[in-house]
This record gives C-alpha cells, structure tokens and sequence, in this order.
C-alpha cells in the first residue's frame, strides 16, 4: 500500500489528486473511514483514490470539497485528472476541442465521441484496454462537458452509414446509441448528417477528419490513424479540406432524412424482435 511519503505529487494529476486528498484528510484529523462515512462511501475507496489505484468521479470531487471546505480544489482537479487519462497523443486535440467555437467532422466508422454513449464508449475502449476501461471511459465522456456549457460550440457532424450499421457493443448499445443521436433533432447547437452508401465514392474516402474553428485563433485541422494523430493549421490544407466537407455536407442526406434513417435502423436492425 503507497503511503503519502512514497506518493510523487508531481508525477501526474492522478497522483497530485492523491497526495492532496490524504493532506486535506489527515490535516482534518480524519482517518480513511471517517471521511467516507462523512461522504457516503467507503474508507476502501478513499484509500484506493488516495494511492491512485482508482479514479476519483466529479461527484466524489465536490463531495470531497464540501466536507473539508477546500473551495472547490479538487473539483476544478477533476478536469486535468480526467485528461491525463485520455491517450497521450490524443490529448493536445482533446485541449483544442474544449476551446473550439465550431466543430465539423466527418466519421468514418464511429459516432464521434462528443455524442457517444457510455456503453458505447466501454465496448470501444475495452478493444484494446481491458484494463483500464473505467478512467478511459469516463475522460471520453467528460470531453462532452462542452456541450452543456453556456455558449457550446455548434457541432456539425456527417456520419457514414457504415456507423450505423457496425454493431458496437451488442444490440441494445446500438439502440441506445442511435437513439442519443435522435436526441439532438432538435438542438439548435448539433447538427448530424448521414452520408449513405448509395453516393458511392466521395471526398472523404480516405477517413475521418476534424475541422476546429475559433474566435480569436487560426483554424485547425485534425486526423488520426491507430496510435498518432497529426493536427495542423496549414491553410492550403484548412481550404481543401473546408472545401471537401462542404462537398461531403451536399452530398449526404438532409439532418431531417438523416434522422429518419438512422431511426429506421435503430427500430429495423436494433429493435425488439420479438
């Protein structure tokens, strides 16, 4: 079991989250048990958060805030926590992303991960990290923060069919899924475009790609292959690609067809069959 003399309070966020978490406990003349009684959880978590062996959530964050009168420190923590958690060559996009006014993307093979539902994030996730499904998860879901913000950034996605019908995580993640996408019908900020098969070939045959835009920066544009990503904001490469998705937006279906589609799939392919 780490102690507080062995924890590095630099090494990491998860690791200062620790080390401050045992410091505030202790300077509160508080063992393991009692602040989890205090908080309603156990004094197994509290020591497992404390010595980075799990990941503390937003909710246990402001708990903690509360009982020792911290001001909010390790909520505002939680964000960085969450971050580092996020694959290393992700996490400068995922920086940029949280920054962005506009946000276009087309997906190629997913539903992009501002609007991907937990089960659907797991059965990603756990493809190729079993074992740390739980924090990965939960830093893909707290990028969505954005959208609750008060200014969020409007998010146009153009979603190839193919993402509709690869079946993620079992039937009932695909039909909790689709039916997350329904759900923005009618938000003014998100928009979602289905690209059908029948276009045949298209601008963007060669994969996903982002284009980020913001009010006082140059915009950028973004890809990435298995285990790298390469984000530039050249603006011969910002114009072609600009150009390219307005193409793409074009020739896929209208955001009302698109909805009727992709709520036939969830019914026809996902639905009870009984």
């Amino acid at each position: 079991m780490a102690n507080i003399q062995s924890l590095d309070p630099s090494a990491s966020p998860l690791d200062y989250y620790g080390w401050e978490l045992r410091r505030q406990r202790e300077a509160h003349g508080l063992k393991q048990h009692q602040l989890g009684e205090i908080i309603f959880c156990t004094g197994s978590l509290i020591g497992q958060i404390e010595t980075t062996k799990k990941i503390p959530t937003r909710d246990f964050s402001e708990r903690v805030d509360a009982a020792l009168g911290t001001d909010g420190v390790f909520s505002r923590l939680m964000g960085l926590v969450l971050r580092s958690q996020l694959p290393t060559w992700f996490q400068p996009y995922a920086d940029m992303e949280a920054r962005a006014a506009y946000i276009s993307t087309f997906q190629a093979q997913l539903v992009y991960g501002l609007l991907q539902t937990e089960g659907y994030a797991r059965a990603l996730v756990g493809v190729d990290h079993p074992n740390r499904v739980d924090e990965m998860t939960a830093a893909r879901l707290d990028r969505q923060r954005v959208l609750g913000r008060e200014n969020p950034p409007t998010l146009w996605i153009v979603l190839s069919e193919a993402a509709l019908l690869q079946e993620v995580g079992g039937r009932d993640v695909m039909h909790e899924q689709l039916a997350r996408l329904l759900a923005f019908r009618n938000d003014p900020w998100v928009q979602i475009q289905v690209l059908p098969f029948t276009v045949g070939q298209h601008t963007a045959m060669m994969g996903s790609f982002n284009l980020l835009r913001f009010d006082d920066d140059p915009d950028l544009f973004y890809v990435e292959s298995y285990d790298q990503s390469h984000m530039t904001a050249n603006p011969s490469v910002i114009k072609e690609r600009s150009v390219g998705y307005a193409r793409l937006q074009a020739t896929a279906l209208s955001p009302e067809d698109s909805a009727t589609l992709i709520a036939r799939v969830m019914e026809e392919r996902y639905g009870d069959q009984s």
